[in-house]
């Protein structure tokens, strides 16, 4: 569901009504959007969404078909790339294998003209290398680089210009995961102390929210929904986001009664589900089909027979599988009537002695404010 933003001098990017179409398909469909000043923004979405047509409107490497992009409060619509006040990082960094890393990173000082002062550019390339970290390399070539040695060289490449944005396209895809999530944690670092805008794209939920001030959910050119990290997963606006962001059982079927934001669900086996609407939804009508939404996280474990509060919803099942994740156990329970039921039970509540096994038969409960009633968007 895509809301207008309302737009203000504290605003680096603002996309009004911009439509791009390429070969009659339309990729960016009448997009509304503001990022603040000095923000981490991402967008979000599966491959063919849009998230990556909006970063090269950005850049500049595209032009609306129709509708005004402001960068800096200024329109940039036919304006090229090379002059506008934006630096892309790409995934595969593009670094020069024939220059040294203070050449690499120097280089876009060096093509401006009137030409800069070569003491200058060296002072800037010292001052960018402190930033990421890599004082003392510049005079490595960047195959005695690691990957993410790699990933900070383009960064500081990008940012020594002093854009207005930074742009990052997926930069982290090609790290494995243990330094993909040094890196997440780096960038974040380097945006608070340098204080500009980062606009990410990613298809990865988990880098998303681990890293952004604020999200845009794409599907097919269209914001689907945009906040926090936080509201995107406590109060997902539709099922599609719901999914996407997080892990989440759903439970379909027909609206039977609301009374206020209470909504009461009998599904396709004739079981009856209570839940909470979502902020900003939609709203829900009588008769109408939806889905009760669980994060896995919310739902208890319990052995049959033990006693648990009134006002919770309970369930009963047989576990089918369980994978330790370290900090948490993954189980997939089978239940009578409501299908297969994930539930993420954290170690702290388990001991080696205590923990369910496949084959058990358990209690699964849950609080009626933590299941969500959701439109089948």
């Amino acid at each position: 569901m895509s809301t207008r933003p309302s737009y203000s001098n504290n605003m680096d990017i603002e996309f009004r009504n911009v439509t791009k179409h390429f070969e009659g398909v339309v990729a960016v469909d009448n997009l509304c959007l503001s990022v603040k000043r000095g923000s981490f923004y991402s967008f979000l979405g599966p491959s063919g969404c849009g998230k990556t047509t909006s970063l090269r409107l950005i850049a500049g490497f595209e032009q609306p078909t129709q509708g005004e992009l402001f960068i800096g409060g200024a329109s940039v619509v036919g304006i090229p790339s090379y002059k506008r006040p934006v630096n892309m990082v790409f995934q595969q960094y593009a670094l020069f294998p024939h220059m040294t890393v203070s050449d690499n990173i120097g280089y876009g000082l060096r093509q401006i003209s009137p030409k800069i002062d070569k003491l200058e550019v060296r002072k800037r390339v010292d001052e960018a290398l402190e930033k990421v970290r890599l004082s003392g390399y510049g005079e490595r070539r960047i195959w005695e680089l690691s990957g993410g040695q790699q990933q900070r060289v383009a960064l500081a490449r990008a940012l020594i210009n002093r854009p207005t944005c930074l742009l990052l396209d997926e930069p982290l895809a090609a790290l494995d995961r243990k330094l993909r999530r040094e890196m997440q944690i780096e960038l974040q670092t380097l945006q608070r102390d340098v204080g500009i805008t980062f606009i990410l794209v990613t298809h990865d939920q988990e880098e998303a929210l681990s890293m952004s001030d604020e999200i845009c959910i794409m599907r097919e050119g269209q914001i689907i929904q945009s906040g926090s990290p936080q509201e995107l997963y406590d109060q997902p606006q539709s099922r599609y986001v719901a999914d996407f962001v997080g892990k989440t059982n759903f439970f379909s079927g027909t609206i039977t009664e609301i009374k206020g934001s209470k909504v009461i669900i009998e599904t396709g086996s004739n079981e009856i589900l209570v839940g909470t609407q979502a902020k900003g939804a939609i709203p829900l009508v009588c008769g109408s089909k939806a889905s009760v939404a669980v994060r896995p996280g919310m739902i208890s474990l319990s052995a049959l027979g033990e006693t648990k509060k009134s006002d919770r919803i309970s369930i009963h099942g047989q576990i089918m599988n369980r994978i330790f994740l370290g900090e948490n156990s993954e189980y997939l329970i089978n239940t009578k009537g409501y299908g297969e039921v994930m539930v993420l039970s954290p170690k702290s509540l388990e001991s080696d002695n205590e923990s369910f096994v496949p084959g058990d038969m358990v209690s699964l409960s849950w609080s009626p404010e933590a299941a969500l009633v959701l439109g089948d968007v």
